[in-house]
């Protein structure tokens, strides 16, 4: 490459890094422990990671179908139904948040027949949950759908043209050949989840212990604890770093290093 290429990637990563270096600089470590241990804050904490972890579960039980349809399928629509899906990449948080309060809050679209059933949705933590699968959902799929375009379709054909079922060759052959690709979507939804703000403020309010998750806490804590701000500001980074870092461990497709001869078997043993 030429040698201007590293000036300018250097230039892009040290954008990124002093911001971090400076907020670092100003954690107060003397004191760290109690800032960050207050009960409003372990709340904070406790709760983003429940409701991240429950909105990467919507993410994959949702995002794996939608993945396979548009990487799989063809069908009139299909790029207006992958713009869409992509939207919230796109649009502000709050945006999402109004479309999903004006859509299941209590005057809602849909929320108005659940009011009446009595199903609120609105101002809970069902609510954040929502809010978080919204935004990173997105950021499954289009992983997802990058894996199975580069891995192509030549070994579900062969599994297929040995008697495989639809049904075998998704659990036996695709699944396993993107699961690399699956698990990065899966951990980058989860740090989206837990990142997430604007659609969660906007859709699911701010109530401490049951929809105030930390990015929250740390904005309330920016007005009247600048310091404890900070300390929360860096342990959710902390927790993200550690999350994303597992995309780098991801271990390589088993169906993939059967295919490069790692591993010993035939294809009628994948496609029974």
């Amino acid at each position: 490459m030429p040698a201007w290429i590293y000036v300018v990637a250097a230039l892009g990563a040290l954008f990124i890094l002093l911001p971090l270096a400076g907020m670092v600089a100003q954690v107060q470590w003397g004191q760290f422990w109690g800032l960050v241990s207050s009960e409003s804050s372990v709340a904070a904490l406790l709760l983003s990671l429940r409701t991240a972890a429950a909105s990467t579960v919507l993410c994959i039980l949702f995002g794996v179908p939608l993945a396979l349809v548009l990487a799989r399928a063809q069908f009139f629509g299909q790029r207006i139904l992958r713009a869409l899906i992509l939207l919230p990449l796109v649009v502000p948080p709050v945006v999402g948040g109004l479309a999903l309060l004006y859509t299941f809050g209590r005057q809602g679209l849909i929320g108005r027949s659940l009011e009446l059933a009595g199903i609120s949705i609105a101002f809970s933590t069902t609510a954040v949950v929502m809010a978080q699968t919204f935004v990173a959902l997105p950021f499954l799929v289009l992983s997802l759908e990058g894996s199975l375009r580069t891995a192509g379709q030549k070994y579900e054909a062969v599994a297929a043209t040995l008697g495989a079922r639809p049904g075998t060759v998704l659990r036996r052959i695709t699944l396993p050949l993107v699961l690399p690709g699956l698990i990065s979507g899966a951990v980058l939804a989860f740090a989206r989840s837990l990142g997430e703000f604007g659609a969660t403020l906007t859709f699911a309010g701010s109530l401490q212990g049951v929809t105030r998750t930390m990015p929250l806490e740390i904005y309330l804590q920016r007005e009247t604890s600048p310091e404890a701000a900070v300390a929360l500001s860096f342990l959710l980074i902390a927790v993200a770093v550690v999350v994303v870092a597992v995309t780098y461990r991801v271990p390589k497709s088993p169906l993939r290093a059967l295919a490069s001869g790692r591993m010993s078997g035939t294809a009628e043993e994948v496609a029974p």
